[in-house]
């Protein structure tokens, strides 16, 4: 009986441990479905901004990759009009609606008539959301810089794109890829925006692009090796107009990556730089801007962002990569991109 009873209470014992422990599981599945749940239904829901948030789809050497193309809400078009492109390329560990979120492009976007389109880079091609602009030697850049071109050119086909007015602009990753993208296909865009980017042509491989991000690996001046450094497409006097922007607190990407890239740029299209200058408004980070000119035309533009860390300067507060203390770098980009376009306007 001894034996019956003490099985008896073992067996108690373990019903009642299965039962609280199916209880917690139960428990703890729909608290992480409901998490798993909150976090699609953030991603999927469109950024600020009084517009339309349109979702597609591009294939190309690199894959498959989505995007979103942010359309102002009440666009009134005359017969034939067609509205200025800003291409967006998020950083590491961002989206395409972080980026938005972050930069505040759609509000500008409204205000000044113009569409954004916000390439989504897919986790399966690298797991923190990098751009891969620095796998030249495998070749996987440049596959996936055609995959980002085939996002551009069905946004062109499906919507009232100018394609005389098209700039990208990135952060980061985002950055870096910009500027291969001004390399490969520079006819394509009339300015690029690196913001926080690793200097064009400093990295070919991931073991290069640690050292990179780090100051290293800078390419040589001379006009010719700066080319080959670049691509082929980098010929003297074709790339687009750049605008460089940089904290000098960042600690994920060297601050000297800065003046390296616009030297670089500069150097391709035979620009001078002028005297620094120092700028700030009102209680915002001060900055110190420096132009390269061509032929009397500002062709790069530097711009070195006093304090600012690994963030786009003048962001909506309380994102990640994202500063409100800093210079508005969401005007700064527009204002450069239109110069350029009614520059081509009066061509």
């Amino acid at each position: 009986m001894a034996r019956r009873s003490t099985a008896s209470v073992f067996a108690r014992a373990y019903q009642r441990n299965l039962r609280a422990l199916t209880k917690v599981t139960l428990s703890n599945s729909k608290r992480i479905a409901g998490q798993v749940q909150r976090a699609a239904a953030k991603r999927l829901k469109p950024p600020p901004g009084k517009g339309d948030w349109l979702s597609g789809m591009a294939v190309g050497a690199g894959g498959a990759r989505g995007y979103h193309l942010f359309r102002p809400a009440e666009l009134q078009l005359s017969p034939g009009e067609k509205l200025p492109l800003m291409v967006m390329l998020h950083g590491c560990g961002q989206t395409g609606r972080d980026f938005a979120a972050s930069t505040r492009m759609n509000a500008l976007a409204v205000r000044q008539r113009f569409l954004v389109l916000y390439p989504e880079q897919d986790r399966l091609a690298h797991p923190q959301g990098c751009w891969n602009w620095y796998e030249r030697r495998s070749g996987k850049a440049d596959a996936e810089a055609a995959t980002l071109m085939a996002a551009v050119d069905q946004a062109c086909m499906l919507y009232p794109v100018d394609r005389d007015r098209v700039a990208v602009a990135g952060l980061s990753a985002g950055a870096s890829m910009a500027a291969l993208l001004a390399t490969r296909y520079p006819h394509r865009f009339r300015a690029v925006v690196m913001h926080s980017g690793v200097a064009p042509g400093a990295a070919k491989s991931s073991a290069t692009a640690l050292g990179a991000m780090r100051g290293k690996n800078v390419p040589p001046m001379p006009t010719t090796a700066v080319g080959k450094a670049m691509g082929a497409a980098a010929v003297f006097a074709t790339l687009p107009p750049m605008l460089v922007l940089h904290g000098d607190a960042d600690a994920v990407v060297a601050p000297s990556n800065a003046g390296s890239s616009a030297a670089v740029w500069a150097t391709a299209l035979g620009a001078r730089p002028g005297m620094p200058r120092a700028m700030q408004r009102g209680k915002r980070r001060a900055m110190q801007v420096t132009d390269f000119k061509r032929k009397g035309r500002t062709v790069v533009t530097l711009c070195e962002i006093a304090g600012l860390g690994h963030s786009w300067s003048g962001g909506a507060s309380a994102l990640m990569f994202s500063d409100p203390t800093g210079p508005d770098a969401t005007r700064m980009a527009w204002a450069f991109a239109s110069a350029q376009f009614k520059v081509v306007a009066k061509d």
